[in-house]
């Protein structure tokens, strides 16, 4: 009987899908992802299933849609009767460890009403056990710094850099240094863990980097490696105002979003920054994803030493994307796809290397995969479809011709335009994003219908009769798209199982 495989799964968080070399990027260096890709699979059109955090890795995790699992907002509990992949992995013989977060508030129906579960978002996935906890505080990083001689004043103000003279957004290095950064901690963690597992004993790993996710600084010297004024330009509107002019969404979401929230420190809102200081921000974030890529390469290289590369599934993505100053934005949310396109790449042993695969995936399609990896069935009906097909080299001839991701705006500190003030329905959008079109359908708000790639003219054709047949027809996709997302949990394979006299 052949040995069950090693399982890796990889996430960086907030990492776009078009910042890796292999996915042509002009200027971003990512020497192993690359490598890792030409072994694998690269996925170029993949998505998340929504943003952010919590309920973009709950999609990941089940392998449901939001719409499905209603987390809708960092601090949403994970219902659970859902399965997990953790939980899958423990019934296929494994114990699944973490390192790094998985971002899950617990089912409050399980917890008594005081459990302390119940103030943070940043619970465990159900299943994991954990290699090593990293929480949005930093603590374990920072006491691991506090032991390499850092003292509280550096600590207290860790991801503060030295300003730049006339500069809003500085490139000067962190304090800490390129083998000092979360990434590091997690790898060397990840590592130590890796030299205690047996080689005839297969093993299941999540490692969850939390960078290139903001404060947006890096050590020395990836904050120097890329020029701001190489940056190959940015899409939307050509002044912050015009863009909030687009769509009432876009303009609350640029009410809120604070320079701070990327860049320690700073005041003021991301919309007040200017094309300079977004290239700027752009080089820095670039930056990070290089370190993480150096960290990538050491973990890659201890898989190797350990003779365990050979059997080892590898799987790398991102939890969602990242706006980075494209629509005059940065963070993630709304309806543009750069906050949902993200990397996927996969190395399947054995399978066929060097693959490109530019059709639709989301990222609903991972825990259906690594449950057929794992050979065992999931405990409900996923959304998501397994991707091992592709990974042979064969598309499935009803494969989606689209990606579909949500937005659940309600807990949004400004209330779009048109939208009365306390209202509690109707305050999201799901959006189709196709070859050449991205639809918004919102319940509350005016559609959106928009031509795709860097050549089309940033305008909303919605209400442009010539495009009447464009528009039914991306709301049919969706509708239809929706309909074949119903729970099918109890309705088709688990009432074979139960209830065979009645077929």
């Amino acid at each position: 009987m052949k040995r069950r495989p090693n399982i890796l799964l990889i996430t960086a968080d907030q990492w776009r899908g078009d910042s890796l070399g292999c996915a042509g990027h002009p200027a971003v260096k990512t020497p192993n992802v690359d490598a890792l890709a030409r072994q694998g699979t690269l996925f170029t059109r993949h998505f998340a299933a929504t943003a952010p955090c919590s309920p973009a890795r709950a999609s990941l995790y089940t392998g449901l849609y939001q719409m499905n699992h209603r987390v809708i907002w960092n601090g949403s509990p994970l219902d659970a009767r859902f399965d997990t992949i953790a939980l899958a992995a423990r019934r296929a013989g494994y114990r699944p460890t973490l390192f790094g977060y998985t971002d899950t508030a617990p089912d409050p129906r399980r917890l008594a009403p005081g459990d302390p579960a119940l103030l943070t978002y940043e619970g465990v996935l159900p299943g994991f056990e954990t290699g090593q906890i990293l929480p949005e505080d930093d603590g374990p990083w920072l006491d691991w710094l506090k032991e390499r001689g850092y003292g509280e004043e550096d600590l207290a103000a860790i991801h503060h850099v030295e300003m730049e003279p006339g500069e809003r957004v500085s490139l000067k290095p962190a304090k800490y240094g390129a083998n000092e950064t979360q990434t590091a901690f997690l790898t060397d963690r990840f590592l130590d863990w890796l030299a205690g597992q047996a080689t005839d004993q297969p093993w299941f790993a999540h490692v969850s980097f939390l960078r290139p996710h903001p404060p947006l600084c890096a050590p020395a010297p990836y904050n120097a490696l890329y020029d701001p004024e190489d940056d190959a330009g940015f899409e939307g509107a050509e002044t912050a105002e015009e863009e909030a002019a687009f769509h009432p969404l876009v303009k609350a979401l640029q009410q809120t979003q604070k320079i701070s929230s990327h860049i320690p420190g700073a005041g003021g809102l991301v919309s007040d920054l200017s094309r300079r200081d977004l290239k700027r921000i752009r080089a820095l974030y670039h930056g990070m994803i290089s370190e993480v890529d150096a960290q990538l390469g050491r973990l890659l290289e201890g898989l190797r030493n350990a003779g365990m590369e050979d059997n080892t599934v590898i799987l790398f993505t991102s939890d969602h994307a990242e706006m980075m100053g494209d629509h005059w934005m940065l963070g993630k949310g709304g309806f543009y796809p750069q906050s949902y396109h993200i990397p996927l790449v996969i190395r399947l042993p054995g399978a066929k290397a060097g693959q490109t695969c530019e059709a639709f995936t989301s990222a609903a399609d991972v825990f259906p995969t690594l449950t057929a990896l794992m050979g065992i069935a999931p405990d409900h009906a996923p959304d998501g479809r397994s991707l091992l097909p592709i990974l042979q080299g064969e598309v499935p001839e009803d494969w989606r011709d689209g990606a579909v991701f949500e937005y659940d705006f309600r807990n949004l500190a400004v209330t779009p335009d048109g939208i009365a003030a306390g209202a509690k329905n109707g305050l999201s959008v799901l959006c189709l994003q196709t070859q050449d079109w991205l639809y918004v359908h919102c319940p509350t708000l005016p559609p959106v219908l928009m031509k795709t790639g860097k050549a089309a003219a940033h305008q909303n054709l919605a209400f442009d009769p010539v495009y009447r047949n464009v528009l039914l027809d991306c709301q049919s996709r969706l509708l239809s798209t929706r309909m074949r997302l119903n729970d099918e949990t109890l309705s088709q394979k688990l009432v074979w199982e139960f209830y065979p006299e009645n077929l």
